[in-house]
């Protein structure tokens, strides 16, 4: 069977195909060519269904926002995060994905796909760590008995840090990193790696991860293992020489026609926010980029997502596709059902924000905020409401303090709009 890529290299595309070049404002042509360029990928495991919403990430294509949930060792509650997954989806998240740690894993990333019907996405080390009692004593068939058990489930992307190799790991030693790695897969590998004096699985056996992903056709997200866990180790020399290698290996995927996503940083200044990512997107020839954040500060605990969503509206405006998620629980607790409501709602509004800029989506983003504009000239409230990216807290807000006046409770009977429609109507007040 062939891989979407393969089709579209052809010039062929699914039926389904169709549905999500309309979601996108965009030609089916123009789609298919971006897809066998690599420049856009569309996750989807030959395992969904009709029922699935398939999402186009890259260029020209609308800025995508993806929520992790998932359990920890010290905190294990499935329902939770279930509901969280479907909290995630209801308010605007264009993917979902399972970083549990702890608990029986693969119910709980049965539970969580099947609560959703975007993109859904998992990191096969995490499980492959618990395979063994200790990490390191893990055997190299663990890293791809994860990958291949994710893949019949259904997954569609898996983030998988084949970036990390002795090169790389050499470039790491040398660095003046203060938090060194922040990345827990890449930690993982790394250890495994330092312990066993052995190249990484994921680098050394690159076709042979292609073939398990190839067969189900799910796409790759080449993870960031050095990206930087504070502005002082932001643009340095290690993340740089990650970026080489996962170029490299943007070019493996494209051979074999495996559809691949490269993830980027981290905490980075506003100042170096464009230089990542045009270095990213140059390196691998525009793939599509996937970052979380980038966070613009590192003292923002508590809200980190709105950190995360200034520099993620930054490193767009530079070329960035698909944004991960931040919530006010980052650096300080797992989050909760609130917290993943907040941290997509931030996302949200930085991928819009992107949107009214970017080629191929500027004109049908502006229209919204139009509509938007309309409607309060109008004192539209019902349509404000709907055309919020959160409709329920829009209405709470006015609804509290809700003024006579017709107007907002903020000014009321000075409202200036009122005062100068009036004015030129030549009505009194």
């Amino acid at each position: 069977m062939e891989t979407l890529m393969e089709m579209a290299k052809k010039g062929k595309a699914p039926e389904w195909l169709k549905d999500v070049a309309e979601y996108e404002g965009v030609e089916l042509n123009l789609l298919i060519k971006l897809i066998a360029k690599g420049e856009v990928v569309v996750p989807r495991n030959i395992k969904n269904d009709d029922g699935f919403k398939p999402r186009a990430i890259g260029r020209l294509m609308k800025t995508k926002v993806n929520a992790n949930v998932g359990t920890s060792i010290d905190y294990v509650n499935v329902d939770e995060e279930v509901e969280k997954a479907i909290v995630a989806q209801k308010y605007g998240a264009d993917a979902v994905m399972d970083l549990s740690t702890a608990g029986d894993l693969d119910y709980i990333r049965r539970r969580i796909m099947d609560a959703v019907d975007v993109p859904f996405g998992t990191v096969p080390i995490y499980q492959s760590a618990r395979m063994a009692k200790v990490v390191v004593d893990m055997d190299e068939d663990h890293f791809f008995k994860s990958v291949e058990k994710h893949a019949k489930d259904g997954v569609d992307f898996m983030t998988i840090h084949a970036g990390v190799n002795w090169t790389t790991v050499e470039r790491l030693k040398k660095s003046r990193r203060l938090l060194g790695v922040v990345s827990r897969g890449g930690a993982i590998i790394i250890g495994w790696m330092l312990h066993n004096e052995k190249e990484n699985p994921y680098y050394a056996n690159f076709d042979y991860l292609l073939e398990i992903l190839k067969e189900y056709d799910v796409t790759i997200s080449l993870g960031d293992a050095f990206r930087p866990g504070c502005l002082h180790d932001a643009s340095d020399r290690a993340k740089f020489a990650e970026f080489i290698v996962l170029g490299e290996l943007v070019e493996k995927c494209r051979e074999a026609g495996v559809q691949a996503i490269v993830e980027g940083p981290g905490h980075v200044p506003l100042d170096e926010i464009e230089t990542s990512v045009k270095a990213m997107k140059f390196v691998t020839k525009n793939a599509p980029l996937y970052l979380l954040g980038p966070l613009v500060t590192d003292i923002a605990a508590g809200y980190d997502h709105i950190a995360g969503a200034i520099g993620a509206a930054v490193a767009g405006m530079a070329g960035a596709d698909f944004i991960c998620y931040v919530t006010p629980s980052e650096h300080l607790a797992l989050p909760t059902v609130e917290d993943v409501k907040e941290g997509v709602i931030a996302a949200k509004i930085a991928a819009h924000a992107v949107d009214l800029i970017k080629e191929g989506q500027r004109e049908r983003a502006r229209q919204i905020d139009y509509m938007m504009s309309l409607a309060r000239k109008k004192f539209d409230w019902e349509t404000q409401f709907k055309l919020a990216i959160d409709p329920e807290k829009a209405r709470s807000i006015w609804e509290r303090r809700k003024s006579k006046s017709g107007a907002c409770s903020m000014c009321g009977d000075l409202c200036a709009i009122k005062l100068v429609q009036r004015a030129f109507e030549g009505k009194d007040d």
